[in-house]
């Protein structure tokens, strides 16, 4: 079978990770997220599946489910696309001592795999330009997991990393919001639950949000130096999951 050229589509970015005014570094744009049907539906429609897609739908979520279970009975696994693991995140001060919730973290981590890796000869970068930077998230932390771009924990801290991301202004839709991708809505962070609020870190307390998928939306009328008339949305583009 002859190698499929892929593209990666990415934008420029202020780095503000080094002394270097002139510095940029390069996120990439990612196109929507893909669920399991839409993998599996694709997969039917390019020729590349001989299975209807609703059985090949249903026969992956029995495979991940059964991955899910054997991973949590300790296993570690390897489909050559990634690799996954438990993994246990804190440190023990004697050697008695048994793990404990309050300063210890459970948690699986994946890593590509070498086919994944073979792959990316097959991959090229398209860079788009400079972003729009008027106000951007590049990365959120879930404080009590130590999980980035990934977790919420509702109840505990979630730090937001960015530029211009400041909440400030006296319009009433400024502020943190989660968006329920199943279900769009909105959950806004109280303001006395915003613990820091700066131009380039963000750290709230998590809303009581359910189980589900999220995005993160912040709206501010900051700007360096003044106010804006009218607020400004930044949208995380990587969605969060509450489990």
């Amino acid at each position: 079978m002859a190698k499929v050229s892929h593209t990666v589509k990415a934008r420029l970015y202020k780095n503000l990770l080094t002394p270097d005014p002139d510095d940029l570094s390069i996120r990439t744009n990612p196109e929507r997220t893909l669920s399991i049907r839409d993998i599996c539906e694709s997969a039917f429609s390019r020729g590349g599946a001989d299975i209807s897609a609703p059985a090949m739908e249903h026969a992956t979520n029995l495979f991940l489910d059964e991955m899910g279970y054997q991973l949590c009975d300790g296993f570690s696994v390897n489909t050559g696309w990634f690799t996954a693991g438990p993994h246990v995140r804190g440190v023990a001060n004697n050697p008695r001592e048994q793990f404990n919730s309050e300063k210890h973290t459970l948690l699986f981590e994946f890593h590509q795999g070498a086919t994944l890796r073979k792959e990316l000869a097959n991959v090229t970068v398209e860079i788009l330009g400079v972003a729009d930077t008027d106000a951007v998230i590049t990365q959120v932390t879930d404080v009590k997991t130590a999980s980035v771009n990934d977790l919420l924990t509702p109840g505990r801290n979630l730090k937001i990393s960015g530029y211009k991301i400041r909440i400030a202004g006296s319009n009433t839709a400024n502020g943190i919001y989660f968006v329920n991708q199943a279900t769009s809505e909105r959950t806004r962070v109280d303001v006395s639950d915003i613990v820091t609020n700066n131009p380039s870190e963000l750290i709230v307390m998590i809303p009581d949000l359910s189980s589900g998928t999220y995005l993160l939306e912040m709206i501010t009328q900051y700007t360096p130096g003044t106010l804006l008339k009218e607020p400004r949305k930044a949208t995380f583009d990587k969605p969060l999951t509450v489990e």
